[in-house]
């Protein structure tokens, strides 16, 4: 397969369908290239040579469609493309399997760049990386103003129970991947669930908005809130716990996680806390809650990883590595939860 024909991508029959259903955008012959990155969900920047494009499909071969509604996450960016919220312009969504052997959208190409390490931000300088990431707390707080119910995502999800739900829902996840004793992991889960904060009003939440599932200009503002495979109606305070994770430091040289943290001029967690809080007037007392919660959460899936890693069922490099990474993850969750319990 060529890469002007990356595997999963039929630009003939692509073409065809765009020429139906929005005849006259698509000037010429279209070439496409898969682009890295993402959780799951297989993405491509397509071109006719004049415009771009990009195609959001499941992966190859998937099984589990509620993992991959392409469907629900073309639906939140057509909701939120009319507010402040920057997303791309939807184009169209596609739910006929003929065309590419699964459902799939497409939307327009922001141009941007997502920073997945601290020195590909470090290039930036520190002045410019601390606008950039105090700019993804504004964006945040933007976001979960939006009244789910004026932009039709009033049903999006079930907001009442959305922690307790969430809490259970990882604790199955890590026991369909048990295959070593985890130190330290139950104790953090039964923690999770004693502590369990009441929820302020709902709001549309990304799931795993992290500075690599956003799109910098050069202005360094954000021009994209890409990734929305995670989100749902529920408590904003899980996204802004899991940005807290993601701004801490890991001190872990050549880690197969990636994390920011550490490129000069980053802001504190402390600060982003604060930021938000001043911006939302939201109650963020119990942010250690939700930070321990994000650092068990990654830590579940890493283990799954390497549950994965054991069986021989990944690919690629770095996954040897991922199972040393998840005692790290369950100490940072306990060691903020017991800060938190304590401040509080």
């Amino acid at each position: 397969m060529s890469p002007d024909h990356p595997p999963g991508l039929d630009l003939d029959r692509l073409r065809g369908l765009l020429e139906r259903e929005r005849p006259g955008l698509a000037q010429g012959p279209l070439t496409g290239r898969l682009i890295e990155g993402g959780r799951s969900n297989l993405t491509y920047a397509v071109s006719d040579g004049i415009s771009k494009w990009v195609v959001r499909r499941p992966p190859l071969g998937h099984v589990l469609a509620t993992a991959h509604d392409m469907k629900r996450e073309h639906r939140v960016i057509s909701a939120l493309h009319p507010t402040d919220v920057p997303v791309p312009a939807p184009v169209l969504l596609c739910e006929d399997e003929e065309v590419l052997g699964a459902p799939f959208y497409v939307m327009e190409f922001v141009e941007g760049t997502p920073y997945r390490t601290a020195d590909q931000l470090a290039a930036l300088g520190a002045e410019r990386t601390r606008d950039a990431v105090l700019s993804l707390t504004g964006t945040l707080v933007r976001l979960h103003a939006v009244d789910p119910a004026e932009v039709g995502l009033a049903d999006f999800g079930r907001p009442e129970g959305f922690l307790d739900r969430q809490l259970r829902r990882w604790g199955k996840q890590l026991d369909a991947s048990r295959n070593r004793e985890l130190a330290g992991i139950d104790e953090l889960h039964a923690a999770l669930g004693r502590e369990l904060p009441a929820s302020p009003a709902p709001a549309v939440v990304h799931g795993d908005y992290r500075l690599d599932n956003v799109l910098i200009g050069a202005d360094d503002s954000i021009r994209a809130i890409l990734d929305w495979e995670m989100s749902t109606l529920g408590d904003p305070l899980t996204d802004l716990g899991l940005l807290v994770m993601y701004s801490t430091p890991l001190d872990l040289p050549h880690s197969p996680v990636s994390t920011t943290a550490a490129a000069p001029g980053h802001p504190s967690p402390a600060e982003l806390i604060e930021r938000y809080a001043a911006a939302s007037g939201r109650d963020v007392s119990a942010v250690s809650w939700y930070t321990a919660f994000a650092w068990f959460k990654l830590a579940v899936i890493l283990e799954g990883i390497h549950y994965r890693y054991t069986l021989g069922q990944t690919v690629g490099r770095g996954f040897d590595r991922i199972g040393d990474l998840v005692p790290v993850f369950i100490e940072h969750g306990l060691t903020t939860l017991h800060e938190g319990l304590q401040e509080g």
